[in-house]
């Protein structure tokens, strides 16, 4: 009997606080009040006026179109995928017959008498363009300029009383900000998506004077050139790339900054092409190794590896192994944000750039050039040994010295495992100095890391692959 009393005494107790509990729940429920996903409809309604549908068409060789769309690589635009090669006994290409290839792609409108914006992609090589609007009516564009560096193209239609994009400025995104594409996925016109900003200022391979907006919007072949909104209704990007494995959207999506479009826009309107500047430097980036290497406390910076020679850089007293920390004024992280800024920046005056040097700063002034093709290095050959590197080292043949534009090196042969193996040396490099001291033969590299400290990282530069880069070495 007691303990039946006990018992219920106890699950009496237990209930009253279950009522308790339960009452207090939505006390707390409404302390933290509920957050709801942003509406995207007005954005949505107000901007798809100023969006466009960009068709083009051009006259290809049946052989061209017969490997149309096959991809070969990962990173792709959204139209206008690779196309392969044909096998042996084709037909010439300029005897074969000629077929039309249609494509679609997106753009925006950016005056009201008829300035469109997009891709270079979309329109590179066609022979037809034509802009649908929203009311479908369809226009005839013609291109008033292409920039493929940047990949921004300007269109221009005959119209008046466009509505027009509202232009924002990409400088003030940030991560984790909600922006909204409005684009022609495969033709299904004024398709919206939306996402985040996953990523500023990503560099992509070939792409260098491009610092990518990175999102996980939804894009698919058709949204390329087409506007990326912020939720002001403002574009701040225009959709370029997208990685993937299998054509669709992968949610890593790339859009070409607002701000650097519209300066490409405005140039190609006043002067009908793009200048942009040319410093004359091969860039890499400032590993953790390198940094203590430099005496740096961490790793910042665009470090040189090497000048091109006659280049505005080498006028300026720029010198490989400086690394780059501030370029007109603007702070310089990490190397992929040198070739935009330098890109953007006046060719007109002596721009402020400041260097560190053997651990010191140092302000330099440059005047920068109309940017060129830049070229650089091949391999030579062989024939030596260095234990310190565990390394067959041999000579360089003066004329592969010549073509690499370098007075000196030393090659490498064959590695086994051992400091330079470690350092990320390959066969091939040809070794230009230890420590910043010249290697200009076998017996010299040999002194060289007789002398070099050991146990800590010293800067070696190397040519590889018609490149100049920096390796961390440490010698036991």
């Amino acid at each position: 009997m007691i303990m039946k009393y006990a018992m219920k005494s106890t699950l009496k107790a237990a209930s009253g606080l279950m009522i308790v509990w339960a009452l207090l729940l939505p006390i707390n429920a409404q302390a933290a009040p509920m957050v709801l996903l942003p509406d995207f409809s007005v954005l949505a309604e107000e901007n798809s006026p100023v969006v466009v549908n960009i068709s083009t068409t051009k006259k290809v060789s049946r052989s061209q179109q017969q490997f149309q769309g096959i991809p070969d690589e990962m990173l792709r635009y959204f139209f206008g995928l690779p196309g392969g090669k044909g096998g042996h006994g084709q037909m010439p290409r300029d005897e074969a017959p000629k077929e039309e290839v249609s494509s679609l792609g997106s753009g925006f409108i950016i005056s009201e008498d008829g300035y469109i914006v997009t891709n270079n992609h979309v329109i590179d090589g066609a022979d037809d363009i034509v802009v649908r609007m929203r009311n479908r009516q369809e226009l005839k564009a013609k291109v008033v300029g292409a920039d493929a560096r940047t990949d921004i193209a300007l269109l221009k239609v005959e119209a008046t009383g466009l509505p027009i994009a509202k232009i924002g400025s990409s400088a003030a995104l940030k991560v984790g900000q909600w922006v909204v594409a409005i684009g022609e996925p495969f033709g299904l016109d004024y398709t919206v998506t939306h996402g985040i900003v996953s990523a500023l200022g990503r560099s992509l391979p070939d792409d260098t004077y491009v610092p990518f907006i990175q999102t996980d919007v939804s894009i698919n072949p058709g949204n390329s050139g087409g506007p990326l909104f912020d939720m002001n209704g403002e574009v701040v990007g225009v959709n370029s790339q997208i990685y993937s494995k299998s054509g669709g959207s992968m949610g890593l999506s790339f859009s070409i900054p607002i701000d650097l479009a519209m300066h490409v826009v405005e140039q190609i309107k006043s002067n009908g092409k793009v200048s942009r500047g040319f410093l004359g430097v091969q860039v890499q980036e400032v590993t953790a190794d390198l940094a203590k290497s430099f005496g740096m406390s961490k790793p910042s910076g665009a470090l040189v590896a090497e000048t091109v020679k006659g280049s505005a850089a080498e006028k300026a007293g720029i010198q490989s192994g400086d690394v780059i920390l501030e370029f007109n004024g603007r702070k310089i992280n990490k190397s992929s944000d040198l070739p935009p800024v330098v890109g953007t920046s006046p060719l007109d005056k002596k721009l402020p750039i400041l260097i560190l040097r053997n651990g010191e700063e140092k302000s330099l002034k440059v005047k920068l050039q109309s940017i060129g093709d830049d070229e650089m290095a091949d391999n030579g050959e062989s024939v030596l040994e260095s234990n310190a590197l565990n390394a067959e080292l041999g000579e360089v043949d003066a004329e592969v010295l010549k073509r690499a534009n370098i007075p000196f090196g030393v090659r490498v042969v064959r590695l086994a495992e051992g400091a330079a193996q470690q350092a990320g040396m390959m066969p091939g490099d040809i070794i230009v100095t230890i420590n910043f001291q010249p290697v200009k033969s076998v017996d010299e590299l040999t002194k060289i890391l007789k002398n070099a400290p050991k146990g800590r990282s010293i800067p070696v530069r190397v040519v590889r692959d018609k490149r100049s880069l920096f390796l961390p070495l440490v010698l036991k």
